[in-house]
This record gives C-alpha cells, structure tokens and sequence, in this order.
C-alpha cells in the first residue's frame, strides 16, 4: 500500500463518534435491557431509611440490585456510601446516622436478634444494609469498628432468591434488592415492599434467560448433590455454614 492510499483510507475514518446504544434516563441501562417497567407504579414511602454501606467491587456489577431499590423508593430513602471501611470523611452524614439509636445492622453476628423482636415502640430505623459479597461484607465489617456497636439484626424467612442468573453462597441468601424489600416489609408490617420491589429483577432475570443465561444453583446445592465442579476447601466449607442467616449482592 502506497503513501496515496493510506492517505485515502485514513480520510474515510469518520470524524463523528460510533452510535451508542441508546440508554433509559432512570437506570442508565442500554434501553433493551431496561427493567424500570417492573418498578412499583409510585416510588414507595417506608418510614424506615435504608442505607447501603457499597463494597467498590459492587458497583462494577453490571447485574447489582442497588440501583432497583434506590429507584423504587422515594429519594432520600435509600442512601448508598461507597468505600471498603466506614465512616469516612467523604462520607457525608454517615456517621450521625450510624450512631443513632434507631440505627440496626443486618448482620448475622452471635449478638443478631430478629428483626420482628424489635421494639415496637420505634416508628421508624435506619436500616444500614452491606452491600457486597460474604467476603467483602466480613471484611467491611472488620475494618469499621463503629458497625460493632449497633444493634445487630437477622432476617428470618423461608424466601429463597429470585436472582437466578448469579450463583448464591447457600439456599437462604439474598440479594441486596431482595434483603430490604424482607426487611422493609417485615419493619413496616406491610408486605407491599416485598410485593412491588422486587419487579425490576424479575425482569432482568426473565431478558437474561430469554437470551441464553442459565439458571444459577447455589454452591450449597450443588455441593449437596455433589455437582460443584471444584474442590472445596476450609474456607469455603466455613464461609457457606457462616452465611446462613446472612444476604449479600
């Protein structure tokens, strides 16, 4: 190829960008992989707040629930602060809230009482949720030692998980989306949380199995029916009796 025709080829690269796909306002999502059609009719109005103490490794998930929950509630109602130990300085108000007597930590620590023993006196809690996996939320919890001192809570519930395109650690864990709409519901005795949250991930869950996403078991059933295709070791083996009563995504 001579200096004329590289010249010419370079003259045909168009200046304008290559097209995006186009991407919905809401959830900032490629428009044909939408889910904001499966959030509740009205953004809902607990009296409780949920806030989400995000894993960083969380937010480059391109199938994280967060965003489904602080949609489908009205603003104010869902705050999410990013880091890997918490408060810091850049997290504004964070630590106020986390030393509130309203406060409670879903977390399944020997201390952890159900949620529905709660105080009935309280109209409303400051629910603070970590949002990432088992071992980002252990070592969340390990590096902020303000989490320790407030009232730890655990989620009783026969539900099993709707997110079936990712792998659970065992049978009884949530995701994130799925563990507030329990609590909020269980909180507020109104089942509408569980009812209407969780829309959006029925949806994204339909569009991926429609377009060749497999159905997820969890590791502990497949390690009960002997499918799991890998060895498991110590860690594992502890990390999955650990993680009974606890929800993570």
């Amino acid at each position: 190829m001579d200096e004329e025709e590289v010249w010419e080829d370079l003259s045909n690269i168009p200046a304008d960008p290559p097209v995006m796909r186009d991407l919905c306002m809401k959830c900032k999502r490629p428009s044909v992989v939408c889910w904001c059609k499966g959030l509740p009719p009205e953004r809902l109005i607990p009296q409780s707040t949920v806030i989400l103490l995000q894993h960083p490794g969380e937010e480059k998930r391109c199938l994280r629930t967060a965003p489904m929950l602080q949609l489908g509630l009205v603003e104010n109602k869902c705050l999410i602060y990013k880091g890997k130990k918490f408060p810091q300085p850049r997290h504004e108000n964070l630590e106020n809230i986390l030393t509130q007597p309203n406060t409670i930590l879903l977390y399944p620590s020997k201390a952890a009482i159900d949620i529905q023993e709660l105080d009935k006196d309280m109209s409303s809690y400051n629910l603070v949720i970590i949002d990432g996996t088992w071992p980002q939320a252990k070592a969340i919890y390990a590096s902020s030692p303000i989490l320790h001192n407030i009232k730890q809570v655990k989620l009783i519930t026969t539900n099993t998980s709707n997110y079936i395109i990712r792998t659970q650690p065992t049978e009884g864990c949530l995701s994130t989306l799925e563990t507030a709409a329990e609590a909020l519901s269980q909180l507020e005795n109104n089942p509408l949380y569980r009812e209407q949250l969780n829309g959006p991930l029925h949806m994204l869950c339909k569009y991926q199995l429609d377009n060749g996403a497999v159905t997820h078991q969890s590791k502990e059933f497949l390690l009960k029916t002997k499918t799991y295709p890998k060895l498991i070791g110590k860690r594992l083996s502890k990390l999955l009796r650990s993680t009974n009563d606890f929800v993570s995504n």
